[in-house]
C-alpha cells in the first residue's frame, strides 16, 4: 500500500456526545439517532461520521451505517457508505480499532464487498492509519489518494 493519509480523527473526540448507562460507556451516532456502546471500533466510526460532515460537508442523510449486503451469498455488513446526490453508492469505509493494523487484508474486505455495491471510492481507517484509494472500473485498476475526495456537488 503506498499513500497514507492523516484525517486527524481525534480532533473531533470533543464533539462526541457520551454517556454511561449501567456502568457501560456509550456514544450518541447522530445518524441512527441513538446511543451504542463505545467500543473500539465505534469510537473510530463516530469520529469518522463527525469529520465526514463537519470536515468534507458530507450530507448526513446520505450516509448509511453498518447496513447488511450479500457477498457471495453470505451476508456481510459495511460501517459507513456514503451515497452520491444521485443516491447511488459513492464512498464505502471500512474501520477498525485504533490497535488493529491496516493491512492487505482490511482492503481485501473492502474489494468483495465492492464486487456487490461497485462503488469508486474506498477508505479503510483506524483513526490513525488512513488509506483511500480511486476505483477505475473500466481500467480495472485503483489509484491511491492524498485526501477523501470531495463530495460531489452535481
Amino acid at each position: 500500500m503506498s499513500r497514507q493519509i492523516d484525517l486527524n480523527l481525534i480532533a473531533f473526540k470533543k464533539q462526541l456526545i457520551l454517556k454511561n448507562k449501567d456502568g457501560k460507556p456509550l456514544v450518541f451516532d447522530p445518524i441512527r439517532k441513538k446511543y451504542l456502546v463505545l467500543l473500539p471500533e465505534e469510537f473510530i466510526r463516530q469520529l469518522l461520521i463527525l469529520f465526514l460532515v463537519d470536515k468534507k460537508e458530507y450530507p448526513k442523510s446520505f450516509l448509511s451505517i453498518e447496513r447488511s449486503i450479500v457477498v457471495n451469498t453470505r451476508k456481510k455488513r459495511f460501517d459507513i457508505l456514503v451515497y452520491d446526490n444521485h443516491h447511488q453508492p459513492w464512498l464505502m469505509v471500512e474501520c477498525k480499532a485504533a490497535n488493529v493494523d491496516i493491512t492487505q487484508a482490511a482492503f481485501d474486505q473492502i474489494a468483495r464487498y465492492n464486487m456487490t455495491l461497485n462503488v469508486p471510492y474506498l477508505l479503510v481507517t483506524n483513526g490513525i492509519t488512513s488509506y483511500c484509494c480511486a476505483i477505475d472500473k473500466k481500467a480495472e485498476s485503483y489509484q491511491f489518494l492524498t485526501d477523501l475526495p470531495d463530495y460531489p456537488k452535481d
